[in-house]
């Protein structure tokens, strides 16, 4: 099964929290905090495996969750860092956010790789807490959550020269005449249900990657038949093949096939149609076909079409003028560059090439909010990280806890939304009265 689209969750692990811990032994005077530190969590790893052609390992699975790192220890130990989650997918994958569905990664070579989520840090034992006015602190840090994330992942195939066409144009026949692919070829529309790839081997040393997608219609760009679903994997390719039937059978007209796939493309991503493009005249060896061909050349030149860049007869059945078309690919390919997906400046990398995503906007500490239930919510990402890393457990840890929220201006915030002494102010599942 050709798998090309997927939607999952991924979780890196939480950091390890931090020890309350004492040292107390019997010869060793000054003893004092020794609480160590948490782990970090895992981190979430895209990266590419050359050996996978579809995203099907992922079709049933809906969340990959890295290992937390372990908690803090006695004596000062810290707790052991989680490994990281390797999740491999296939060369020309894009990863996009579903929250916003921007573009996270785009991984299109062997070695790429993108820190999906970043794994919590660990929280920091009472050894970091020690003053000269509390010596014996209280005080640890639970350990940052990891991050969480749905993310949609879109594999667009990695192909040099893509064919497009009515249905039953011939894509298919072309591709098992000039490559060793060998796709399914039927006189009925519809053969092609996924993308086939092959490689051409031309003469000069010049090889490229060719990709057959199933036939589109008129409409095809908003929906209809199946190559909508496919479209996608065209917008890779650098070398358009449009192929068009020149035998007229079922009484169509070649030039109204050639500009009704035109439209679809164009509907689809305006961009298509700035490729460049040869038009492939199929099936030569069937009556009427050298008619319609000069036919289809001189409304070409009425309409002063500036699309295609030539013209190339072929029949894939009699091997009619097949090298000159992969010449004139090849040729063509030559000249043209690399067409990246994922515009310049919308990724950037970290110092070890670890590709991250920096299309996050700036959020508001904390939001506050009244429940049906009249309690008052503080809601938000900081706020609710820096609670989770509390230690509730102990008096000196929500002290603590307490002057970070007075810190950040969360009880100026509450007295202006009109909260009143003894109200109920919650965080997560977590509820304390205010008093102003």
């Amino acid at each position: 099964m050709f798998v090309d689209r997927v939607k999952f969750n991924v979780k890196a692990g939480k950091g390890g929290d931090g020890m309350v811990g004492f040292r107390r032994e019997k010869y060793v005077p000054n003893g004092g905090p020794s609480g160590g530190d948490g782990g970090r969590g895992g981190d979430v790893v895209f990266t590419v495996d050359p050996g996978m052609s579809t995203l099907m390992d992922f079709k049933y699975k809906k969340l990959f969750k890295a290992q937390n790192g372990g908690n803090g220890g006695n004596k000062r130990m810290t707790g052991a860092s989680a490994d990281d989650l390797i999740i491999r997918v296939p060369e020309g994958t894009t990863i996009f956010d579903t929250a916003n569905d921007k573009v996270i990664a785009d991984l299109t070579k062997p070695g790429d790789k993108a820190v999906i989520a970043r794994g919590g840090r660990g929280g920091r034992g009472n050894t970091h807490f020690a003053t000269a006015k509390n010596s014996a602190p209280e005080i640890a840090e639970n350990g940052e959550p990891g991050e969480e994330l749905q993310v949609n992942l879109q594999l667009r195939l990695l192909a040099d020269v893509g064919l497009v066409a009515f249905p039953s144009a011939g894509k298919s026949t072309l591709l098992s005449t000039i490559t060793s692919s060998k796709p399914k070829v039927a006189e009925y529309h519809f053969t092609t249900l996924v993308p086939n790839l092959g490689i051409v081997r031309n003469d000069d040393g010049n090889d490229f990657v060719i990709a057959d997608l199933p036939g589109l219609i008129e409409g095809a760009s908003q929906g209809v038949g199946l190559g909508f679903e496919f479209l996608r994997h065209i917008q890779r390719t650098r070398v358009i093949l449009h192929l068009v039937d020149m035998s007229g059978n079922e009484g169509r007209d070649p030039y109204d096939d050639y500009v009704k796939i035109n439209k679809e493309l164009g509907d689809f991503d305006e961009s298509l149609l700035k490729r460049p493009q040869i038009i492939v005249a199929t099936k030569m060896d069937l009556p009427g076909s050298e008619e319609n061909l000069e036919k289809f050349k001189k409304e070409l030149k009425e309409h002063d079409d500036k699309i295609a860049i030539k013209v190339d007869a072929i029949s894939s059945v009699t091997h009619q003028g097949l090298d000159q078309l992969i010449r004139d690919t090849g040729d063509l390919l030559s000249k043209t560059p690399q067409i990246p997906f994922v515009e310049e400046g919308q990724l950037q990398e970290d110092n070890d090439g670890d590709v991250l995503y920096t299309a996050k906007e700036e959020e508001k500490p904390f939001e506050i909010h009244r429940d049906e239930d009249g309690v008052w919510m503080l809601t938000g990402k900081k706020i609710e990280r820096l609670f989770q890393m509390t230690n509730t457990d102990h008096n000196q840890s929500m002290m603590r806890f307490a002057r970070q929220l007075r810190g950040m201006g969360v009880d100026d915030a509450l007295r202006a939304a009109g909260a009143k002494d003894g109200d109920l102010v919650g965080i997560l599942d977590f509820t304390f009265t205010y008093m102003d």
